[in-house]
């Protein structure tokens, strides 16, 4: 799909991540670039039209739909990481938090949106999602359960959407430097990286983007040896633990 032209719209575009995608989309073309956000005054970048969009609100998400009838490429970029085990206290609690924005939200732009892309040729609809959505890491576990879920809800919406012509996206990378991982002590890839390899797989109409090397070792070592990674992971609690 070509790039240039279009009009897109990114949720949770007022940092990081989101910001990152604003700004590659503008630098590779794009006529209009709605940026989403709880906080639209957040948004200071004159080129981006900002949105009032709290993507848990089905008035917010209902809203923007009908303002941003324009739009070709939706990214769903908005999530939250709360770095819960599976067993912590108050794990039930973090993960309810991350399902309703890393799930329910995801689904409810997914299903605000479809008509949107298919009135408009079909479009591309890109999920940003984790390379946990593949295993699970026990110092994030609950996030870890959302991603998985996002990922079925991202394989569902490509079997569906498919004859409508809209190109479903599924986005992979370890930790990214954001605020979102300020706290974690591990190699990152930067927010500008990761958006350059999505536009990359948009203009190829790829459904699966990896874009990190984090990304793609897992992916070659899950289908190597898929053992591996569980046993990366008990090392990882027993370390914690000890």
């Amino acid at each position: 799909m070509q790039i240039e032209g279009c009009t897109a719209l990114v949720t949770g575009a007022n940092r990081g991540l989101g910001k990152a995608y604003a700004e590659a989309l503008l630098g590779a073309g794009a006529a209009k670039v709605y940026a989403a956000a709880r906080d639209p005054a957040a948004i200071t970048d004159g080129r981006l039209t900002p949105v009032k969009l709290d993507v848990t609100s089905p008035a917010d998400v209902a809203a923007a739909a009908r303002r941003c009838a324009d739009v070709d490429i939706l990214v769903n970029n908005a999530g939250i990481l709360l770095q819960s085990p599976m067993l912590a206290e108050g794990s039930i609690a973090a993960m309810r938090r991350e399902m309703e924005v890393n799930v329910y939200g995801l689904l409810a732009m997914i299903k605000a949106f479809a008509p949107v892309l298919a009135a408009n040729g079909g479009g591309a609809l890109v999920n940003m999602l984790s390379v946990v959505s593949w295993f699970t890491s026990p110092l994030n576990a609950t996030y870890g359960a959302s991603k998985h879920a996002a990922q079925a809800v991202t394989d569902a919406a490509r079997i569906q959407l498919r004859a409508q012509g809209t190109r479903v996206i599924g986005v992979y990378a370890g930790f990214i430097d954001t605020d979102m991982t300020a706290g974690i002590d591990a190699a990152k890839v930067s927010p500008t990286q990761v958006a350059e390899q999505t536009l990359e797989g948009i203009r190829l109409d790829r459904e699966y983007v990896l874009a990190d090397k984090r990304a793609r070792d897992v992916w070659d070592s899950l289908r190597r040896d898929p053992s591996s990674i569980d046993a990366q992971m008990q090392q990882l609690w027993d370390q914690r633990r000890a």
